[in-house]
């Protein structure tokens, strides 16, 4: 499981002009998944992105979390984040999760999340648009 974070002031998924998801201060979250994934590196994900303390206090420290600052997630299924394209000129994606079973682990991902905080999120499989003010720029990298 692969997870890019951006902590944001706010976001938002388009689909065909509409817009599915939206949120103000929060993070974004790209995520993508493996064949071999399954219920604990989502719930460990889960915990992780809800309390990772990347929102400052009020001395200015990243020392609070998305629940602390009273953010919100955007979650976004990318199977790119398993593009490899160390050879070639074009990525290949075979380490990526099957479209039927990615859908299944994503929208237990979700599950996960939204027992724990507020969640938004795009639409499966769709050609999406993602807007986003990353604040600070905070953009990270998380695998399990």
């Amino acid at each position: 499981m692969r997870v890019v974070i951006q902590r944001v002031s706010g976001a938002r998924v388009r689909v065909e002009g509409e817009v599915v998801g939206t949120i103000g201060l929060g993070l974004v979250v790209l995520v993508g998944f493996a064949p071999d994934d399954a219920e604990a590196q989502m719930t460990w994900m889960a915990d992780k992105l809800w309390g990772l303390r990347v929102f400052a206090d009020e001395e200015g420290r990243m020392n609070r979390s998305a629940r602390d600052a009273g953010g919100a997630l955007l979650i976004v299924s990318q199977f790119t984040l398993y593009g490899d394209a160390a050879r070639g000129r074009r990525p290949s994606f075979t380490g990526a999760a099957r479209p039927e079973a990615a859908r299944t682990l994503y929208d237990r991902f979700v599950e996960l999340c939204r027992a724990r905080g507020e969640v938004a999120e795009g639409e499966f499989g769709a050609m999406m648009e993602v807007e986003l003010t990353n604040d600070g720029p905070v953009t990270l990298l998380l695998e399990r």
